[in-house]
């Protein structure tokens, strides 16, 4: 997957949904991230994909990711 493709991929993530990473080429403990209330930060100089939940910057080598889980989103309290 190219940064440009990973990049059409995530960008539904709008702090509401779940998203969750598998990548290949490492151990087993580190070869998911799941992101809650995951958000797309948008491009900048560098070029890198990062994505945000709020707290922490989680940058995503897009040439490692395996695949990609996002939830619907969070349904609202009746």
């Amino acid at each position: 997957m190219t940064p440009e493709q990973l990049r059409t991929a995530l960008k539904e993530l709008n702090g509401e949904r779940d998203a969750t990473f598998a990548f290949t080429g490492l151990a087993d403990h580190a070869a998911q991230l799941t992101v809650h209330g995951a958000m797309l930060i948008p491009v900048e100089p560098d070029h890198l994909v990062k994505v945000t939940d709020g707290h922490s910057v989680y940058i995503v080598e897009a040439e490692r990711v395996a695949w990609i889980r996002i939830s619907l989103g969070r349904k609202a309290n009746p």
